[in-house]
Formats: structure tokens, C-alpha cells, sequence
């Protein structure tokens, strides 16, 4: 069976309104500015994806890197593997990461899709596992007690067997008000985790830390500048509740460079940032080298799939960036997402929505 060729790639860029803005201890994310990608084959297939760029400020940029770098495949066969490849040999001197690696991921996320219709199969199933509900922690943000406990109970309700919220507030005692609010909210059966987006020092990440020990938290995501792996070992050698990272990691050189350094517990890699579905694989295949539970980090649309295929799969986010203009979201089922048999990953845009949101 011949593969089809690549005939076009149209990209467009749109900024979503938010239910919940994302507040963290080191800024806002009220919006989800995000670049949507159709590459069209000669056998009529259509495979989708999107990428998020955080700020506004990126966006036309990365516009502009996802067409150039999608004028590379006209004519190619959907070949992930070779693509790949091909982006690598072309970026190798400027560097396959920041804007370069969104855009690629962006692309190699949208052949994965077209290449699994062309089978006719999920995503999920071309990459050899099979489909299952998945467990799912349901992400919050900085939201206060008010908001932070009712959308703690509103998760309780659906079925969510863990939530996260973020923490970093200007002194500790407000982070465990915070956490305690919570716990007398959903009780003691369901799992809270907490990520402080990197805003604290070694110190006092150590210090907040050892008083959280006994809040029984399930994770401390990020809790310092990504790059510090060193700081990392350090909050690991010294505290005992799991560290988690990995949203940050540009490729999977930076998730070994991380795991290598002894720098945390659990893995989360960004789809998108890690390098698409052929970087998740790649991360997955560190992962289970190295004995670490890996969790998804956004993109629900493609790591839900992704998780599937990860052998040390620990805990899905639930965190809509794109719904509003989709014209169907993932599915959840009692704190599990669900996946159906649609080819590829399903992803279709609610064209109203995209011309209403456009930037």
C-alpha cells in the first residue's frame, strides 16, 4: 500500500478565550493563542493538529516557521520517521528547539493524524496499543479558595480521583490554607497535586517543601527554573515528596539530560514541546529506561493516544486549551478519558469558532 504525498500545508493562527484563566505564581495565561495546522494529501486525507504558543506575542511567529517549515514536505510521502529526520538534518545548525521544535512538532502531529487515517485506524492503534480508558487528574490553576474549591468539588463529582492546583503564593502559609481548603473539599480518597511553575528559589522550595511533607501531596511540579537540574538533585536528595518535571524539555535530549542528573521522580513531557508524537516516543522509550512514571502535559487530542503506547503511563491531564474551536472535545467517563474508533485522533475544527477567534 503506497503512502500518500503531502499536496499543501495551511496554517492559521487563532487566540481562544479560556473558561478558566491559567494563573500561576509567575504570571497569567487568560487566552490560548494557537497556530492550526491542516496538511492535505493527493488521496483527499486531511491530518490536523495545533500548537500552543503561551503568549500572543509568539504567535505570528510561529505562524510564519510552521509555513515555512511545511513548504519543506510538498510532494513527500507521509513518512513521520523521514520527516523527522529531514528536520533535523535542515535545523541542525540554528537548533531544533524554541519556535523550531513547536513548529516541527506541529507538522509531525499532523502526519501521525493523516498517516493513522490513511490506515483507517486510531492513532493509538498504529502505534500498536489498543484503546482503554485512561486515568485522568483534572488541572486547575491559582484560583483562590472560592473558585479553587468549587471547581475542586465540581471534579470530585464528574469522577476525578485527583486534581491539581497551582501554589507559589507570596508566603507559605497561604499555600497550605490553600491546600487544606481543598482537602476539606473532596476528602481524603482523592489525589491533590501542586506545580509552582518554577517560581521558587532552592531554598525556599526546600523549606516549603518540608512542611508540605505533611499536606500528602501526590506531586511538587516544577517548583524551580527548569534548567537547573543541579537544584533539582538537591530538593530530591533533601525532601521526600515525588518531584515532578518535564513541560519544559525541548526535545528528548533535554529529558535525558534531566534524568541523568537525578533531577526528579516523575516525568511529564509536552507533546508539542518534546517533539510530537515521534519525540513522545522516543521520551517514552527514556522513561521506561529509567523506571520513571511518565504523565501527559496538555494536547489532550494526541496524548491521550500517546499515553496509551507509554510503558510507565501514570496520570492523563485534563486541561482544554483548544475546545471552543473544535468541533468535538476528548471525552471523559468517571475521571477516565475515553477514546472511540474514529481514524487518526479526530481532531475537526468548528470553522465558526476559528473565524470568530482569529488573530
Amino acid at each position: 500500500m503506497t503512502a500518500p504525498c503531502i499536496q499543501s500545508i495551511e496554517a492559521r493562527a487563532v487566540n481562544v478565550p479560556l473558561e478558566f484563566p491559567v494563573r500561576t505564581s509567575v504570571g497569567i495565561v487568560d487566552t490560548a493563542p494557537l497556530v492550526l495546522i491542516d496538511l492535505k494529501t493527493n488521496a483527499g486525507i486531511v491530518g490536523r493538529s495545533y500548537v500552543f504558543t503561551y503568549t500572543p506575542l509568539a504567535l505570528r511567529a510561529t505562524l510564519e516557521m510552521v509555513r515555512s517549515l511545511g513548504s519543506l514536505l510538498t510532494g513527500l510521502p507521509l513518512a513521520p520517521a523521514d520527516l523527522d529526520a529531514l528536520f533535523s538534518s535542515r535545523l541542525r545548525l540554528i537548533g531544533k528547539t524554541g519556535l523550531n521544535q513547536i513548529a516541527c512538532a506541529g507538522l509531525d502531529m499532523a502526519v501521525w493524524d493523516a498517516h493513522a487515517q490513511f490506515l483507517g485506524r486510531p492513532l493509538v492503534e498504529v502505534l500498536g496499543g489498543t484503546r482503554k480508558p485512561i486515568p485522568t487528574y483534572d488541572s486547575h490553576s491559582m484560583d483562590g479558595i472560592e473558585l479553587g474549591c468549587q471547581r475542586a468539588e465540581r471534579s470530585a463529582k464528574a469522577g476525578f480521583k485527583a486534581i491539581k492546583t497551582k501554589l507559589g503564593h507570596a508566603t507559605l502559609e497561604e499555600d497550605i490554607k490553600m491546600i487544606r481548603a481543598l482537602r476539606n473539599t473532596v476528602g481524603p480518597n482523592i489525589q491533590i497535586l501542586v506545580d509552582y511553575n518554577q517560581g521558587l528559589t532552592v531554598p525556599e522550595a526546600i523549606r516549603r517543601i518540608h512542611v508540605l511533607e505533611a499536606e500528602d501531596l501526590g506531586w511538587i511540579e516544577e517548583p524551580v527554573i527548569q534548567e537547573n537540574l543541579r537544584g533539582y538533585a538537591e530538593i530530591r536528595r533533601r525532601t521526600r515528596t515525588p518531584i515532578q518535571m518535564g513541560e519544559n524539555w525541548w526535545g528528548p535530549g533535554d529529558m535525558q539530560n534531566a534524568l541523568e542528573a537525578g533531577a526528579c521522580d516523575l516525568a511529564m513531557p509536552d507533546a508539542m514541546k518534546i517533539g510530537g508524537v515521534t519525540g513522545w516516543m522516543k521520551a517514552a522509550a527514556l522513561a521506561q529506561v529509567y523506571g520513571i512514571p511518565m504523565s501527559s502535559h496538555v494536547f489532550e487530542e494526541f496524548s491521550a493516544h500517546l499515553m496509551l503506547v507509554t510503558p510507565t503511563a501514570h496520570i492523563f491531564e485534563r486541561m482544554d486549551l483548544a475546545g471552543p474551536i473544535l468541533a468535538r472535545s476528548v471525552q471523559y467517563e468517571n475521571g477516565h478519558a475515553v477514546l472511540d474508533d474514529t481514524p487518526g485522533v479526530g481532531i475537526s475544527w468548528n470553522e465558526s469558532a476559528v473565524q470568530r477567534y482569529a488573530a
